[in-house]
């Protein structure tokens, strides 16, 4: 692909002025309807094309437009007919609107106006709906999608760049605004909300708090997604929803009868570092030139690449002794610490913690389909199961080869991904997290990306979950049938959603409840999960369960369409023209039929340009855009081949290497990382200068306060690291459970009787009151 034609002047009118969504979230379901407003001040029709991001998972059920007076909705075709009746009405002097999905499985849509008249508005209205993300704290995670960074696409690769060619100025130099009003919906109550953007304070509209209405207070910056952290006062309730079927289709179609979403908590016990030994776990970090941005798009930020090393380190603290590691780094080319996976003794961790300081973003390019398939060949290790955790900021090109590379493997392994800031494609983070049977998660400016990736850690700690099965429990007369593959992997604190319809005849309200049933087991011992629910199904227009168990399917559908199944393309089609729910084979178009006479004169079109954080770091006064290129692309190849046109700018790279120069001023190492970097790989800590240093207290002191001779300088040095633990760095316990349950037990296994005089000594020498039952005393 050609890297850069230069660097192009971006004066052109933009008839975007603004973007309003309202959205309503409905517990762990958010209806989403996003209107687009267009205004034509130039003296000649226009065509406007808008490319944006959204939920890789989010199922697009509507597009309409008001045009002169006149309200249009858009009708569902095939892909290919809709552009043909497109192109047919911009030839024919008619207005048009086409909204499509890029590539399959995509997360960014296009959106074309065409022959919008001069002097005239137009509104164009997509409506779409989502589930929300279970965060560790319980909160229900809402994100709009606003950050599409240019995507890094291999050489030799021959897909299709779906950011190629839009244009990119700086933030605030955009022409159009956004704004986003939330009504929230629940019967458990709704306690309070926060928001990366400032908001208007929460506003209750019932007297019981189940509902509430809230706005972003300003125009949020383009330099992030817009995420709204909803906290319910009671959010883990399984439960179960049913929806009426579409009214007028087809009894036994996909739209015609109630749909069923099911929302299950089930309890998988946690298994501790020290209770497990098996496993191999291999980090794929991403190491391109975009992991050296700052996490939230500001330049004195931390770097991406500095959090995830810190990350790491955690990772390994937190291992069993007797597992399996590797690390890996990739860009444009990859390289592992070792040949293949290693026993995790003390020197094979101490010997990566050095490696993991030296690793810097300087790879280049995100090729990431190289390593990945290099891990699949190194053999596994026989009774230790193969974890993957992936670290990126996902702006790949070719997600879909990547997402079939991992699900060519899913038998041998299980993938936990992690996307890393702003614009990380929900494509690729879900869609290898789903193909492996792991899960995933996004780490933005708001988070820390610890506690996530150590709850991923828990998940793969967990003892095996075997034999999952779905019963129902219906009256006579009726069968539930799967939308898509029933639940396959289960983890502690993660909802299992099931999508099912109910076919047969439609109840009375006077029925007895329906029931449904998820049964597993964990070792020798087997666990069920039952909920009721009642069988009147809720009305409604919008549809909910139905748009999500259509897109539920439909991923499952597309999953398997580049395999060449015809079978599952045409069942895809199907299912996506039946529900209105858009894919990779359909698209919405529509057409102004009652405009007496044709749009005249030539059509000139224009692309809506997005931000660009890149260019806001270069502190560029002048409205640039840089055609085609990705921060990637910059740290792959060399100034010297690159062919910038524009005199003025022939410093670009230059500036650009000073601005993230002044990205890279970190802050000093928090106390928590400077006390786990000492921890040995059997989960004790040694007594030296550097540890009395971290705990605040005299080394020499600390000696002379061992409490008998009984105990080894070791076991009292861990001792007061568990302690210190307990007391200075409690609001991380997320960050150190593991490392900490491996401290414990080591202490346990060798200090014997004197280990209440130790705990009772370090609360003295540490002033801290920490109970017994932390050493399980």
């Amino acid at each position: 692909m050609e890297l850069v034609s230069g660097l192009l002047l971006v004066k052109k009118p933009v008839p975007l002025r603004s973007s309003s969504v309202a959205v309503l979230i409905r517990g762990f379901v958010a209806d989403v309807s996003c209107e687009l407003l267009y205004r034509n001040e130039e003296p000649g029709p226009v065509e406007v094309v808008f490319k944006f991001p959204v939920d890789a998972e989010a199922a697009v059920y509507a597009f309409q437009a008001r045009l002169g007076g006149a309200c249009i909705q858009a009708q569902l075709h095939k892909k290919k007919q809709a552009q043909e009746v497109y192109g047919d009405a911009l030839a024919g002097g008619q207005s048009s609107f086409l909204l499509q999905q890029e590539g399959i499985r995509g997360d960014v849509f296009s959106c074309s106006l065409g022959n919008l008249p001069p002097g005239e508005e137009a509104v164009l209205t997509l409506r779409y709906v989502c589930e929300l993300l279970l965060e560790p704290d319980g909160a229900a995670r809402y994100v709009l999608p606003t950050v599409l960074r240019p995507r890094y696409t291999p050489s030799g690769w021959n897909g299709e760049d779906v950011t190629q060619g839009i244009p990119r100025v700086p933030q605030g130099k955009l022409p159009y605004t956004l704004s986003l009003s939330a009504t929230l919906q629940s019967p458990h109550g709704i306690d309070r909300v926060f928001s990366n953007c400032p908001l208007t304070p929460l506003s209750y509209t019932a007297g019981n708090r189940t509902t509430a209405q809230v706005s972003l207070a300003q125009a949020p910056p383009w330099d992030r997604d817009v995420e709204l952290l909803v906290y319910y006062v009671e959010p883990h309730k399984p439960s179960a929803v049913l929806e009426a079927g579409l009214p007028g289709a087809k009894p036994g179609s996909l739209m015609g009868d109630p749909a069923v979403m099911v929302t299950l908590l089930p309890s998988v016990p946690e298994a501790l570092p020290a209770q497990s030994r098996a496993g191999e776990f291999i980090f794929l970090l991403d190491r391109s030139g975009s992991m050296a941005c700052p996490m939230d798009g500001r330049v004195r930020s931390r770097q991406r690449i500095n959090i995830a090393k810190e990350t790491l380190v955690l990772l390994l603290k937190s291992l069993p002794l007797g597992c399996y590691f590797n690390i890996y780094g990739f860009g444009s080319e990859f390289e592992s610490f070792y040949p293949q996976s290693v026993e995790y003794t003390q020197q094979t961790m101490s010997e990566s913690l050095q490696r993991i300081q030296l690793l810097q973003a300087n790879l280049g390019g995100t090729k990431i389909l190289e390593p990945l398939r290099a891990i699949y060949r190194s053999p596994c290790w026989d009774g230790h199961p193969r974890q993957l955790f992936v670290f990126t900021d996902g702006e790949v090109g070719n997600t879909q080869d990547i997402i079939a590379e991992v699900q060519r493997h899913r038998g041998t392994h299980r993938c936990f991904s992690f996307g890393i800031g702003a614009g990380a494609s929900t494509a690729l983070i879900k869609g290898i997290a789903r193909a492996a049977e792991g899960s995933a998660e996004f780490i933005t400016s708001q988070d820390r990306m610890q506690p996530k990736v150590l709850q991923s850690l828990k998940r793969a700690l967990q003892p095996a979950v075997t034999g999952i099965s779905l019963s129902w429990d219906l009256p006579p007369g009726m069968q539930a049938e799967l939308l898509r593959r029933g639940p396959k992997v289960i983890f502690d604190g993660q909802r299992c959603l099931v999508y099912a319809q109910l076919r047969g005849q439609p109840q009375p309200p006077d029925t007895p409840m329906g029931g449904v049933t998820l049964q597993y087991r964990i070792q020798d011992q087997t666990y069920k999960e039952t909920l009721q629910f009642p069988l009147q199904p809720q009305d409604g227009d919008r549809l909910p369960v139905h748009r999500l168990a259509a897109k539920s399917l439909l991923l499952e559908l597309e999953g398997t369409m580049g395999a060449g199944s015809e079978g599952d393309r045409h069942r895809a089609l199907e299912a996506s023209l039946s529900s209105g729910v858009i894919c990779s084979l359909t698209a919405y178009v529509g057409v102004d039929t009652e405009r007496g006479q044709p749009v005249q004169g030539p059509l000139v079109r224009r692309d809506v340009p997005l931000a660009d954080f890149i260019i806001d770091y270069m502190e560029v006064n002048d409205c640039v855009s840089i055609g085609q290129v990705s921060i990637d692309h910059i740290c792959e190849r060399p100034a010297s081949i690159v062919r910038i046109d524009e005199p003025n700018h022939r410093s670009i790279f230059g500036r650009l290497s000073r601005a993230l120069r002044v990205a890279r001023r970190e802050p000093e190492e928090s106390p928590l990382l400077r006390l786990v970097s000492l921890q040995n790989a059997d989960g004790s800590w040694d007594l030296d200068p550097r540890l009395a240093a971290v705990l605040g207290v005299n080394e020499t002191d600390t000696r002379r306060m061992i409490p008998s001779e009984d105990v080894t300088p070791s076991v009292w040095a861990t001792v007061l690291a568990v302690v210190w633990l307990h007391t200075r760095a409690v609001g991380q316990r997320d960050e150190w459970e593991l490392l900490e349950a491996k401290a414990v037990g080591w202490v346990r296994d060798r200090a014997g009787a004197p280990l209440s005089k130790c705990l009772e000594a370090a609360n003295a020498l540490l002033g801290c009151s920490v109970s017994p039952a932390v050493f399980g005393l």
